[in-house]
């Protein structure tokens, strides 16, 4: 299993200090205002059905304050995505050890709204978070999950180079691997 700690990390230095560019997409520290529109996806219980579901914007507030919270401990968390053009916000992602499961260490994971889908953002999120996971903190290697069904997501995993090791029956999911 991953273990992230401290001697993982050669570089304490915080990724990307708020905000960062990919080609097309704008990543940046998450803040509660955000969720009503991160709502627009993660209140869609079908186009969430292989990962997180929120009934309300009181969970989903809940859940961008913990991953904050642990952002500032662990140097890292996920960031809202926006697509450059236009601002809008499209997706929640990136590198994050997660505040609720902490025994996998630093995951990347990623969900975007329908209309994103199949437009190559969760490639573009992915390789970027593999960047600061390399470059910035020095990490050595990332653990991600995918539902078995979810196609789409396990391509993205596989092209970035993450190596399936095994079905983890207890939480329904494919556990992937990449030394970087």
């Amino acid at each position: 299993m991953c273990r992230w700690s401290p001697s993982s990390v050669t570089s304490t230095k915080p990724m990307s200090a708020g905000t960062t560019e990919t080609a097309r997409l704008r990543l940046r520290h998450s803040s509660l205002a955000d969720a009503p529109a991160l709502m627009g996806f993660f209140g869609d219980r079908d186009a969430q059905r292989y990962t997180l579901h929120f009934a309300d914007e009181r969970a989903c507030r809940r859940h961008i304050a913990a991953h904050e919270r642990h952002r500032r401990r662990v140097g890292c968390g996920p960031w809202t995505v926006e697509e450059k053009e236009g601002g809008r916000i499209i997706g929640w992602g990136g590198l994050y050890e997660d505040p609720f499961d902490r025994r996998w260490g630093i995951e990347v994971a990623y969900s975007f709204a329908r209309s994103a889908w199949g437009r190559g953002y969760a490639s573009e999120l992915v390789a970027h978070s593999l960047a600061v996971a390399r470059d910035e903190l020095g990490l050595s290697e990332i653990v991600a999950f995918s539902h078995e069904e979810n196609a789409g997501s396990r391509r993205v995993l596989e092209r970035a180079g993450f190596v399936f090791e095994r079905y983890l029956a207890d939480m329904d999911r494919n556990f992937y691997r990449l030394k970087l």
